[in-house]
């Protein structure tokens, strides 16, 4: 399960946000298809009770709840960019590095490069 460091979010953890959260996942159809009980109950509970949230405890089981959120709203496109791009970005800068590019060494950092090979990898019918 993937975590969110909820300690070095820029925004504040309030009300606000975590409703914001709520309303998405239900939106999309995850809300009830994700969570257990207990963790919906908990970030119900926090919405109701907490304006914001200062509590490192609550922070963090706050975190592995929204992270699990964040996880299922992804796209499957967004996904396959993150975890597929980068991999083959890489394979394919050092094949043309072998060859004698130059420049194949920057294409490791370009993520148009890894998004366009994610959506090229989707097209062909590869399993993600």
């Amino acid at each position: 399960m993937k975590k969110i460091d909820l300690d070095s979010v820029v925004f504040p953890l309030s009300r606000r946000w975590l409703v914001s959260v709520r309303t998405k996942a239900l939106r999309c159809g995850v809300w009830y298809s994700v969570l257990s009980r207990g963790e919906r109950g908990c970030l119900d509970l926090a919405i109701r009770v907490v304006e914001r949230v200062h509590s490192r405890l609550l922070r963090s089981v706050l975190s592995a709840v929204v992270g699990k959120l964040a996880e299922a709203l992804e796209s499957p496109v967004r996904r396959l960019m993150r975890e597929v791009g980068p991999g083959l970005a890489l394979r394919l800068s050092r094949i043309a590095a072998g060859w004698g590019n130059r420049q194949a060494a920057l294409w490791t950092g370009d993520i148009g490069f890894a998004r366009y090979l994610a959506v090229m990898h989707l097209n062909a019918g590869a399993p993600p």
